[in-house]
Order: C-alpha cells, then sequence, then structure tokens
C-alpha cells in the first residue's frame, strides 16, 4: 500500500523539503491556516503555526500522515534570529516536532520588520527580487547561499522523519 504524506503549504521550498525526505511516499500538498500570525515573533509562535498546520493535513485521514513547516522570527537578547519549526502529525494522533537552523538578522532588517510586518516583503524589497520566499529565503541570502531555505527546511523534515521512524521500530 502507497503511504501518503500531506503537506500544510504550496510553497515549492516546503514541499520539495518533503518530496526530498519522503520520495518514495504519495506527496500531496494543501494549503492550510497556520492560526498564528502571518509572521510568527516567538520560537513557541513558530511551533505552533507548523503544529496546527502538520494536525490539520492529518485531520480525517486515516492513514495519511501531515507535515506543517513554519518560518519565524525570535529574540536571544536584543538580537532577532530566523527560526523554523516543524511537526508531524501520525495518523494514530502522535504528533513529533523539530526545530532547525538558526542565525542573527541585521539590524536593518529587524527595523524593516518592525514596520512591514512580514520578513517576505522585508526579503524581497532588500534583495530586489520577487518571491524570496519561494526561493532562496532569508537564509539563502544571508549565507550567501550556502544553505537554502529548501535545505533547511528538508533538515526539519529529516529530524522529523527519524522521530517517525524509530517510534515505529518500537
Amino acid at each position: 500500500m502507497q503511504k501518503t504524506v500531506i503537506i500544510g503549504s504550496k510553497n515549492p521550498t516546503k514541499t520539495q523539503a518533503v518530496r526530498n525526505v519522503f520520495p518514495e511516499w504519495e506527496l500531496s500538498s494543501l494549503e492550510v491556516p497556520s492560526k498564528v500570525s502571518a509572521q510568527p515573533f516567538s520560537d513557541e509562535e513558530t511551533r505552533i503555526g507548523a503544529v496546527n498546520r502538520a494536525k490539520a493535513c492529518a485531520a480525517g485521514s486515516a492513514d495519511a500522515i501531515g507535515i506543517g513547516l513554519e518560518g519565524g522570527v525570535m529574540y536571544v537578547d536584543d538580537t532577532l534570529f530566523l527560526c523554523n519549526w516543524g511537526a508531524l502529525a501520525a495518523a494514530d494522533g502522535t504528533l513529533y516536532t523539530a526545530s532547525g537552523a538558526r542565525i542573527a538578522l541585521p539590524k536593518e532588517i529587524e527595523k524593516a520588520l518592525k514596520t512591514a510586518g512580514e520578513l517576505s516583503m522585508v526579503m524581497d524589497v532588500y534583495t530586489k527580487k520577487e518571491n524570496v520566499r519561494s526561493h532562496e529565503g532569508a537564509i539563502g541570502i544571508f549565507t550567501n547561499n550556502l544553505i537554502s531555505r529548501e535545505s533547511m527546511f528538508t533538515h526539519v523534515v529529516q529530524l522529523l522523519k527519524g522521530q517517525y521512524d524509530f517510534a515505529g521500530q518500537k
């Protein structure tokens, strides 16, 4: 029987990250609400957004797993960091969560974010590009493309799948 994974986003970097880790699984994507701010401003809010997306995808499916991926920002002391979270909701209701890379954002990005409201808009203006969030992401810009948004989320999905596979072996 073909296993199915449903991701709570149509963003190509997120769907490709799931495809990278679940290549043999049937993949579908749904645009589901995170039920948090358009720009999460804490680790907790970012994690909750990922959990909400994963649960929404798994709801009503007896054999599929749901995956939610959420990007946000969070403060450590007086420095704003990029953060990201993922959640995997199994068909039996078990929930796995994981977080990935963090990188300090330049002060000029922090200032712009306070007025613009969403990092994707700030990054488009900052880079003079369109739709950075669907390509390299802020992480790609600030690491000179050594880490892309896709690879960052791939790592988070690997952490999720590892937990899910481990639990299945017990």
